[in-house]
């Protein structure tokens, strides 16, 4: 039986060299394995505009994993608090379902992915849910609501559970229509 997390209060785990990542009631901290990059964000509407893990082929290989958890921030609601000028830059649009171009933003120093961008998805920041620094938001605030690209799921995930909405293929997050 898996343990239950304590969602009542912050947790910050050692993960990674960097401890000193917050919580405030309307912000939060992300940060990259190596702690040279930082980032603030919002962990309420209008700031956060979805939370969603992603099975798409695409999301399996930058992971290195099985799938993606990730969060959707309006530009204007992420702060570079440290090592903006450490992100490196790279973009590509052949593997993109949308077909439109997608850049990722990594530490380089430590090569941790802290967000994406998409030209089909201009005004907000794709982040991912694994560099925030309270574990207890991945349980609450940033808990997925979508699950896109059921279609390529691995067989042996089952899929994340609870009330999320499931699509085939991707699920633009619309701006206008916030958490």
């Amino acid at each position: 039986m898996a343990a239950t997390a304590d969602t009542s209060k912050p947790y910050f785990p050692l993960t990674g060299v960097a401890n000193d990542g917050w919580t405030k009631e309307t912000e939060a901290t992300a940060t990259c394995f190596c702690g040279a990059v930082q980032l603030a964000f919002s962990t309420e509407k209008p700031g956060l505009v979805d939370t969603f893990v992603c099975n798409c082929t695409d999301c399996r290989k930058i992971t290195a994993s099985m799938f993606a958890s990730n969060f959707v921030v309006l530009d204007t609601h992420l702060r570079h608090l440290r090592g903006q000028e450490n992100l490196k830059a790279w973009s590509q649009d052949t593997s993109i379902a949308s077909g439109f171009t997608m850049t990722n933003h990594f530490c380089g120093t430590c090569g941790t992915l802290m967000y994406r961008v998409g030209t089909a998805f201009p005004g907000v920041r794709i982040l991912r849910i694994g560099t925030v620094d309270d574990f207890s938001l991945h349980e609450t605030k940033l808990r997925p609501r979508v699950e896109q690209f059921t279609k390529d799921r691995v067989s042996w995930f089952g899929g994340v559970d609870g009330a999320v909405k499931c699509v085939d293929g991707y699920f633009k997050p619309a701006v206008s229509n916030r958490l």
